[in-house]
């Protein structure tokens, strides 16, 4: 039987889900988007072939409800459609930082929530997504949001004490990446590259790179060694970056995100 979806968010990561799901091989009628501003409305409508409505009706028929809004309008928004969720519904929260507790709290009993923290690179179908159950979730429920969230890249069930280090791993790490890819640049435009040769240099690299790393059995550090010949050239830069400290502030950087992640979710 196919279940009902609706994604209540129209912004950028709710339209990357959209896009998705209907990809995957999801009926477009049996999927429903929220957006109040008419002329958005109308581009999705024209774009996908999708249903756009309010909240409330949007989750009135709903079996799985995926809330892609800021974290700081999630309060308001569960007031809202809490009088239409089914009591058999799963409703899943992208929104970093807000607690499968107050999520709970806000619903009426037995409904069904789920924590997801995504990232960008779901925007080209390559997301990691870091997925909590909440006490009422069953295996099966768990199972349909999995391979919702598959259509945008890959999942990993995780329990919710450690959000904050999934956040501060994948869903800030493509910062991480970028910052490097920064840097990689300028030196490679210091050494006489011109910026585009310089990009396309450092994209392809990273990209090979971790298609290198998701499909080898070896680690990280194994990868890396396989790579830095004693006295070579990357020997040279990884020495350099160990004297710079590099290596310990991007570990301390993950420990920073993680800690702020807490933070910003309030106690536990």
């Amino acid at each position: 039987m196919t279940q009902r979806i609706a994604i209540l968010g129209a912004g950028v990561m709710g339209e990357t889900l959209l896009s998705a799901i209907l990809d995957s091989g999801h009926p477009v009628d049996a999927l429903v988007i929220s957006e109040k501003r008419a002329e958005r409305a109308d581009e999705l409508r024209s774009t996908y072939g999708v249903s756009v409505t309010g909240n409330a009706e949007a989750v009135a028929d709903a079996d799985v409800v995926l809330l892609v809004v800021k974290p700081q309008d999630v309060p308001a928004l569960l007031d809202e459609i809490a009088p239409s969720v089914r009591p058999s519904a799963t409703v899943v929260s992208l929104a970093a930082g807000i607690r499968i507790e107050a999520m709970a709290s806000a619903l009426p009993d037995g409904v069904a929530v789920v924590r997801a923290m995504p990232n960008t690179p779901a925007l080209v179908g390559e997301g990691m997504f870091g997925v909590s159950p909440g006490p009422d979730v069953t295996a099966e429920q768990l199972a349909a949001v999995v391979s919702l969230l598959e259509s945008g890249g890959r999942v990993v069930v995780v329990d919710e004490s450690r959000q904050d280090a999934v956040t501060a791993v994948s869903g800030s790490g493509p910062a991480y990446v970028f910052y490097l890819a920064e840097a990689m640049i300028a030196g490679g435009m210091a050494e006489g590259l011109d910026a585009e040769t310089a990009r396309t240099l450092a994209a392809q690299t990273l990209v090979g790179a971790a298609k290198l790393l998701s499909e080898s059995d070896a680690t990280a550090e194994e990868l890396r060694r396989r790579v830095t010949s004693p006295n070579g050239t990357t020997h040279a830069a990884i020495v350099t970056f160990d004297e710079r400290g590099v290596k310990d502030g991007l570990v301390a950087g993950v420990a920073a995100a993680a800690a702020r992640s807490a933070e910003l979710s309030g106690p536990a």
